[in-house]
């Protein structure tokens, strides 16, 4: 055996020594993983996994008459009428007993039928029990719910950015379909995004979302539903998915569930983020309209005609920078303390008004639905 050969060898065998397993005398060798921990968290839930087809009713945009042909009119009749529009999105089933699925309201607004495919390809049907709009969340509830099997829920307010995030769902019909990701961010305010009609705090991931996962959950590296998957938002080189954080969803689900409707104290302000620094940069303006408090608080654009605010004397430049006794440095502090408010329960509020600091009582009302 030659020189290079012997070393070839030599340089084998120590590297076998050093990097193969240690084991005792006629031990059996450690298996080796077969698969990663995201296909043993997506089983664990795929089987909670269903993907919603529903049907409404549309207007059809009727014609106008006098440009119709009347041999046209014969041969295809009256354009007027309604036109059945199909809709597809994801859940998840949180109660296996009482059949009950979590999904978007987006996804069941105003539909006529709901069809339930489960993981196995079983269709059952399904009715809508309850939704609330400005959560974006809804409970369906399968008519037959033999068989059916709950996912686990987890610990939203556990999540850390960096975490692991998989989103499971049905995109563009797509079923069983399972990406991955991380918890790119905490606590986004839906109205950053264009949402002013939601209240809601969002899971930011950038695990791939897409139409059709709407409703479908994303889980944890455990395999416990962490969010509700609710919209993506496209930018050049990447996309942006949101999820309903489950510790609201669960809330709100127990209140659908069990026939209620969901009560939002509102106080009727439109805000906006004020810092000192920004207040600073505004003052030195020659031509600013208004001198700001330099101070961090939520600063109030607008006050809604005949909301609580107004009836409590709250006016347009006042900065909100306590409420509830506990500091305001952005709008969401103020959102989240009214969000726990009683209604018609005063809630004191402290606002600075040019040199002046007021002390106001507000007594939050049930935001008004839509229309």
């Amino acid at each position: 055996m030659s020189c290079l050969m012997s070393c070839l060898v030599g340089a084998g065998l120590w590297l076998a020594l050093f990097t193969s397993p240690v084991r005792a005398e006629g031990e059996p060798m450690a298996a080796v993983p077969r698969h990663s921990f995201v296909a043993d968290a997506a089983r664990a839930a795929a089987p909670a996994v269903v993907r919603i087809d529903t049907e409404r009713s549309v207007a059809r945009q009727p014609f106008d008459p006098a440009l119709l042909d009347p041999m046209l009119r014969d041969l295809f009749g009256d354009p007027a009428g309604s036109l059945r529009e199909r809709g597809q999105g994801s859940g998840v089933i949180f109660d296996a007993a009482r059949g009950l699925v979590l999904t978007n309201a987006h996804v069941v607004d105003q539909v006529d039928r709901v069809e339930v495919t489960l993981a196995d390809g079983q269709q059952r049907d399904g009715a809508v029990v309850g939704a609330d709009p400005v959560t974006d969340l809804a409970v369906v509830r399968i008519a037959d719910s033999r068989t059916l099997q709950a996912a686990r829920l987890g610990d939203s307010e556990a999540l850390e950015v960096g975490d692991w995030a998989i989103a499971l769902g049905s995109p563009y019909g797509l079923e069983r379909t399972v990406t991955l990701g991380i918890i790119s961010s905490l606590h986004r305010d839906i109205n950053t995004l264009g949402f002013a009609d939601k209240r809601l705090d969002l899971i930011q991931t950038d695990a791939a979302i897409n139409p059709g996962n709407s409703g479908g959950p994303l889980i944890n590296a455990a395999g416990e539903v962490v969010g509700i998957n609710t919209l993506v938002r496209s930018g050049p080189g990447a996309g942006l998915g949101f999820a309903i954080p489950i510790n609201l969803a669960r809330s709100v689900a127990d209140q659908l569930s069990s026939g209620g409707t969901v009560v939002h104290p509102y106080l009727g302000l439109q805000l906006v983020q004020l810092t000192a620094r920004r207040a600073r940069d505004n003052n030195r303006d020659p031509e600013a309209l208004l001198q700001l408090p330099e101070r961090d608080g939520a600063l109030v654009q607008r006050v809604i005609e005949g909301s609580p605010a107004e009836t409590a004397g709250l006016r347009r430049g006042d900065l909100v920078v306590a409420v509830a006794e506990q500091p305001v440095r952005e709008p969401r502090d103020l959102l989240q303390q009214v969000e726990r408010a009683t209604l018609g329960q005063p809630l004191p509020v402290t606002v600075i008004r040019g040199p002046r600091e007021l002390n106001l009582m507000i007594s939050p009302e049930a935001l008004p639905l839509p229309g």
